[in-house]
């Protein structure tokens, strides 16, 4: 088991066929940012459960994976530190942070940063 068995789930149903099943597990007052940087430019996606959909409905589906290179479970706060993978090679780091609900079963914020500028892995 993952110190950070919310994401570590959240990221496997991102990878999948339907990542629209991660609404299933954000509460009512969710809240959301995504900074999602290709290098050369960057978009910011924010809000709620719409803010979400919106960012669902513009992701190449199983393109991309996530790595998650480590993690941690502070206070009710999950904290991941990953990368994305194309095709098996290196595309971008990235950092989460979810905040979840008392009985850590569900996501009331997350924050995702993405830059292909850092790397932390060798290969």
């Amino acid at each position: 088991m993952t110190a950070t068995p919310l994401l570590r789930d959240w990221f496997e149903i991102m990878d999948s066929t339907t990542p629209e099943r991660v609404l299933d597990m954000i509460t009512d007052d969710f809240r959301l940012s995504i900074l999602f940087s290709t290098g050369d430019q960057a978009a910011e996606f924010e809000g709620d459960r719409a803010g979400l959909e919106v960012y669902l409905a513009q992701r190449e589906v199983s393109v991309l994976t996530h790595h998650i290179l480590g993690g941690a479970r502070v206070d009710g706060t999950e904290l991941v530190l990953g990368e994305t993978r194309r095709d098996g090679a290196f595309e971008a780091s990235f950092n989460a942070s979810a905040q979840l609900t008392d009985d850590g079963a569900r996501v009331r914020r997350l924050l995702i940063c993405r830059s292909p500028k850092v790397r932390f892995t060798d290969r």
